[in-house]
């Protein structure tokens, strides 16, 4: 259900008190018998709130100690390159971990500029760091490094975040951040008795080093995008970092390849004034949402179109992207996909692995399946999180990984990796590139693949739902489902685990000939999603999306 006041400017009541957040980070202290103020590692690492005694200090304190230690019993002894974004609570955040992680001499890398630091950045430094000569990555040896992003990506302002990348660069899989949390979770009653260095002193120390991620990053983006093309076409991009960690990023990326981007709202303000509310009625900066873009889109209408020809955004830790274009506002996240689906295997990077595949999750859209088979390109189905492409972008399984919540990337031009977490600044330069070859914006390509595919309705619904709840989910089973039809078509597929790799999904999924629906719990929230697609009519998504509630309160007993 959308609240009322999505779409409208964010009112003073709306607005975080920071020195409370902060403050609250800092005097609550959590109770490790109480389950939801125990570390708990969701797919993007651990989320909370200082406010519900969720995201405090005595956690990052406990996880930080839990991260060296463990860094330490793999092996990892080279340096650790650590980002945050915009958030609140980041930067205090961002102090505790490198206090314990000095106390514990790990060598830590931090930004020369202490500017803000984007988690495809990190990401992309930590595969450059551990790149062997000849052009492969090195997984195993002396001097490996590994990194920690400060943040909770596009959840609202009270919140904060805390995301661990081994030597892969990218999210860390379930054994990994499961030890993590385990360990934490027993430091955190006693997280005093971790030691630790005070931060003035610490960043002073010899273990602290000062690297220039923006100037690495941004020098090497021309090796996964064609800047020749969308300087040569003069397109005009427009950017909105959202009051994110990207904001410096962009100036120099125009400066650097000469190119006309122009940014918008430049400002950063912890309490994200500037925004209009999503959909669930809170301030969240989700670039690819039609509410919290909607203050934006509304700006380019009354005019600010005349500067642009299409316009990207990114969220606070920019490893999300939205496309905004004239006459048609925000694209949702699948059909954007598709369209990178088809122009980056349709010939434009003709020295990516041979037979190599596009890889999705399993809630994205079934548009990407018929514009794959319609080029020959082989589909890889994963599970929800960004970590189940980390190995296929390695081997060259994959040459692109694709999410439904508007996350991405791909590999560089040479067929090397780029980057195994969520970048959200290649795609919207892509955007430019691809205005720029074919003449057409996202948004009209999408257009021309709905003339010769079908046109699909697709929604999610987010349901209230307990730690109970959430558990029996990954013991749901195809004989959990007693329903013969979804949408009026017989089922065909009933999923437990993904046809890509086999791996449990953490929930099911129910697939006919033009429907399908999939429902799992939220890694970070408590809250199960219901994810669905028709290409029928938007009255049989509704239909589909009634039965699939149906459906999984039945098998979930209640």
């Amino acid at each position: 259900m959308v609240a009322k006041n999505a779409g409208l400017p964010a009112t003073p009541a709306d607005l975080i008190d920071v020195d409370e957040v902060v403050g609250a980070y800092y005097d609550v202290v959590p109770d490790p018998s109480v389950p939801e103020q125990r570390v708990i590692f969701g797919t993007s690492g651990h989320r909370g709130s200082s406010l519900k005694t969720s995201f405090n200090e005595a956690h990052i304190v406990a996880i930080s100690q839990a991260i060296a230690e463990y860094r330490k019993a793999a092996g990892v002894d080279g340096p650790l390159y650590i980002g945050r974004d915009t958030h609140a609570l980041s930067l205090p955040a961002w102090k505790t971990a490198i206090e314990v992680l000095v106390a514990n001499g790990v060598t830590v890398c931090i930004d020369s500029r202490d500017d803000f630091t984007p988690t495809p950045v990190v990401s992309q430094a930590i595969l450059t760091h551990n790149r062997a000569a000849d052009g492969t990555q090195r997984f195993e040896g002396p001097g490996l490094a590994d990194g920690i992003v400060v943040t909770p990506s596009h959840n609202p302002p009270t919140d904060g975040g805390f995301k661990y990348d081994p030597v892969t660069g990218g999210p860390a899989p379930a054994d990994v951040t499961n030890a993590i949390a385990n360990r934490a979770n027993e430091l955190l009653g006693d997280f005093r008795n971790v030691k630790r260095v005070p931060f003035e002193q610490a960043v002073k120390s010899e273990f602290v080093k000062r690297f220039d991620y923006r100037e690495h990053y941004v020098d090497d983006l021309k090796n996964v995008i064609d800047f020749d093309v969308i300087r040569d076409s003069g397109v005009r991009l427009g950017i909105d970092p959202l009051g994110g960690a990207s904001v410096n990023y962009w100036p120099l990326i125009n400066e650097k390849y000469g190119l006309n981007i122009g940014v918008i709202r430049p400002e950063v303000d912890p309490t994200w004034r500037f925004m209009t509310i999503d959909h669930d009625g809170k301030i969240r900066m989700d670039p690819s949402s039609q509410y919290a873009m909607k203050g934006l889109v509304d700006a380019l209408n009354a005019g600010a179109w005349d500067k642009y020809d299409l316009v990207g955004g990114t969220d606070p830790d920019a490893d999300r992207h939205g496309i905004v274009c004239p006459n048609w506002g925000v694209m949702n996240p699948n059909h954007y996909l598709a369209v990178c689906v088809e122009y980056l295997f349709g010939g434009n990077r003709p020295d990516w692995p041979e037979h190599t595949g596009v890889g999705k999750t399993l809630v994205s859209s079934s548009l990407i399946d018929r514009v794959a088979a319609s080029i020959g390109a082989p589909v890889v189905e994963v599970p929800v999180g960004f970590k189940w492409f980390v190995d296929p972008l390695f081997t060259g399984e994959i040459a692109f990984g694709g999410e439904e919540s508007s996350g991405m990337s791909f590999l560089r031009f040479n067929g090397r990796v780029w980057t195994t977490d969520k970048d959200g600044i290649i795609p919207d330069l892509l955007a430019a590139e691809i205005t720029g070859k074919t003449g057409k914006n996202p948004a009209q390509l999408h257009q021309e693949q709905v003339d010769r595919f079908g046109e699909s309705w697709y929604s999610r619904i987010d349901t209230p739902t307990t730690l109970e709840q959430k558990q029996k989910f990954a013991k749901l089973d195809a004989s959990d489902v007693t329903a013969t039809k979804l949408g009026g078509e017989p089922i065909e597929q009933i999923l437990t685990k993904a046809p890509g790799n086999d791996a449990p999904i953490g929930g099911i999924k129910v697939v006919t000939k033009d429907n399908w629906f999939a429902a799992r719990p939220s890694g970070t929230e408590n809250i199960y999603k219901v994810y669905a697609e028709s290409f029928v009519s938007p009255e049989t998504l509704d239909s589909v999306l009634t039965e699939a509630t149906e459906v999984v309160d039945k098998a979930l007993g209640e």
